[in-house]
Order: structure tokens, then C-alpha cells, then sequence
């Protein structure tokens, strides 16, 4: 069944627990940004795994955005420096050498805390008197990690919503999108925990551009937080031309499902293949005609194919400056179109 997603009573007026778990570049960050002005989540902590850079960088990164956007103190953990089986790659050339688009950005003063980003997951799963959102926007080593190291606080989770997959094309390779690709493995694992799942991948991931009013009215803002949003969305127009949301669409969408359209179906990742290595497989055929008897069948997860585009990029900049939240009702039919050619990210 395809559902546009809703909001209820609880969701508008109870701010969610969140951890994001982060490989820090240039959308990363952006994320990071409106997770930290949301009034609908509560951030309870930030993971670090290699991907855009080496997980090291990516603390940095991570740090560094904090103290730029003046937010409190938040335990921010480095996680696992590879892939669980093959060697790490990066996306350097899509979010510049330190992964923030070398930009200007001060380095911080802040400490990362001395718990491994699984141990410091395990530890607010367990004593949260809530159920708590993880929301993957990296390749899902840590996630994969923290599922097989504590499996019943796992499933303690209240949902997962990745970045991650794709049902319509790649970016990394021309079937496999960069978070799985990155690390198969761990995708597969996190696909197959049975919590339940939202998979925002490339099929919406495009189409919350950004236009060049929002960019100059974030830039200009006395917020700090608003500041680098706009400077780094500056960015990514300098150098592809255009921006969107990235990832920080997914964090908006699970604050807010209500632009985004969703179907639930079987998602597997091919672990193997000379040219399809790290694509997610969606089965989109009907209940009839799936192999229903095989074992080996993929978990169903919620994969999102439409979007109100307008909608969340409303959101973004209403949160991100500060001013009440009244993005347009999103369209009955939030827009699904084909992904165009991209970088890796």
C-alpha cells in the first residue's frame, strides 16, 4: 500500500529522540544544522563513520559545525574508520578535501567523547525512556556494527530512517548509490534487523532543490546556525550549479513525513556481481509474484519514491531561520521523477 505520510497530535507537539550518524560533508552538515533547530527532534547525540573522509575528519568536521553554529554541548563519538569488508573510498571530489568544501570554517574547541560511537548508540538506546529514531545518513558501518555487537538493545530502536539506496539508478556507480555502496555489508545487515525501516534514497534525494533566495536570506541572517547553512549551500552551487537539501531532506522528512510518499516493499543489496555490487534490489512486483517461499527474501522496508520538494525546503529554511513553522500544506501527490546524473554524493 502507498501511503503520504501524516502527522499526528503526539508528533506535533513531542519532539522525537534522534542520533544521527554522520560521515560529515558538505549536506551532512546541513543536516546536522536542522536537527539542531528543529523543534520536532531532540538530538541526543552524533555518530561518526568513515565516507565522505576518513572517519577522523569526519570529527572533526563534525566539531567544527558545532562550534560555528554556537549549538550546546552534545556527545559526539568516532566510530568505525572502515568498511566491514573492503577498503574505505571517499567523496573528496564532491565535498572538497576536508569535506566541508574548504571552506573558512574555525576549528573547534570542543572534545569528541572517549566512547566508541557503537558503545555511546548502546548506551542511549538502553537508558532512553522513549524509543529512540536512528537516523543513518553515512555508509551503516556503525549501525551494522551496533546491531550484531547488541542485538536486544537494537531492537529497542524506534525506527530507522536511512540515506541510503536506490530503486532507480545510482550515483556512485550507474546502479548503486554511495552510502551502500560504500559498505554493502553493513547495509545489508541494518536492511535485515526487522525495525522498522524508512529508506530515503536517490529517488527523492534530488528534489529538494534550493533556489538562490534561500541561499542569500540564509547567508545573511544574524543566526549563526542560519549563517552556514547558507554559506555552505553557496557552496555547492559554486561548484555543481545547483543545491539541494541532501541529507538533510531525510532528517526534514523524519520530522515531518508529511511531503513524502512511501510504499513498503522487499529491499535486498547484492553482495557480489563485477558490476552491481552495493545496488539495493526493490521488488516492486506484487505479493503474488515475489518468491514467497525463498528464504533468503529481502526484509520489507518503507521506501520513499515521491516527494513535495517545496514542502521540506520550506521547512529547512523556516527552521533554519528562526521563524514559526508554517511551510505550505504539501501537494496530495508529492512528485516522483527519475534521478539525473550526479556525483558521488
Amino acid at each position: 500500500m502507498t501511503t503520504t505520510g501524516s502527522s499526528t497530535g503526539t508528533e506535533e507537539h513531542q519532539a522525537q529522540d534522534v542520533i544521527l550518524d554522520v560521515d560529515t560533508g558538505c549536506d551532512d552538515a546541513l543536516a546536522v544544522l536542522y536537527a539542531l533547530r528543529s523543534p520536532r527532534l531532540n538530538l541526543r547525540a552524533i555518530t561518526c563513520v568513515n565516507g565522505n573522509v576518513d572517519v577522523d575528519t569526519v570529527v572533526c568536521n563534525t566539531l567544527r559545525v558545532l562550534d560555528a553554529a554556537g549549538a550546546p554541548h552534545l556527545p559526539v563519538a568516532r566510530g568505525a574508520a572502515r568498511p566491514l569488508v573492503e577498503p574505505p573510498h571517499d567523496a573528496r571530489h564532491v565535498h572538497g578535501t576536508d569535506g566541508l568544501g574548504d571552506l573558512p570554517i574555525p576549528g573547534s574547541t570542543r572534545t569528541a567523547d572517549p566512547r566508541h560511537a557503537v558503545e555511546l548508540m548502546r548506551d542511549i538506546v538502553a537508558t532512553s525512556p522513549r524509543p529512540v529514531t536512528l537516523i543513518l545518513l553515512a555508509p551503516q558501518t556503525n549501525a551494522a556494527l551496533f546491531a550484531r555487537m547488541y542485538p536486544e538493545v537494537f531492537a529497542r530502536l524506534g525506527r530507522i530512517v536511512m540515506m541510503a539506496g536506490s530503486g532507480c539508478g545510482g550515483n556512485a556507480t550507474p546502479t548503486a548509490e554511495f552510502n551502500v555502496h560504500a559498505d554493502p555489508e553493513a547495509a545489508h545487515i541494518v536492511l535485515n534487523t526487522r525495525v522498522p525501516t524508512l529508506m530515503y534514497g536517490l529517488d527523492v534525494y534530488y528534489q529538494t532543490q534550493v533556489d538562490p533566495g534561500t541561499v542569500e536570506a540564509l547567508r545573511t541572517s544574524h543566526l549563526p546556525t542560519a549563517q552556514l547553512a547558507g554559506l555552505l549551500l553557496h557552496e555547492r552551487y559554486r561548484r555543481a550549479g545547483r543545491a539541494s537539501l541532501g541529507d538533510a531532506g531525510a532528517v526534514a522528512a523524519a520530522s515531518d513525513p508529511r511531503g513524502l510518499t512511501t510504499t513498503p516493499f522487499p529491499v535486498g543489496v547484492e553482495l557480489s556481481g563485477t558490476w552491481c555490487r552495493g545496488t539495493t534490489v526493490v521488488d516492486r512486483r506484487g505479493p503474488g509474484r515475489r518468491d514467497a517461499a525463498s528464504s533468503t527474501s529481502p526484509s520489507t522496508v518503507e521506501v520513499a519514491h515521491g516527494i513535495d520538494g517545496p514542502h521540506y525546503t520550506a521547512l529547512f529554511r523556516d527552521t533554519l531561520l528562526g521563524q514559526p513553522v508554517h511551510a505550505a500544506a504539501p501537494s496530495k501527490r508529492p512528485r516522483s521523477e527519475p534521478v539525473h546524473g550526479g556525483s558521488a554524493r
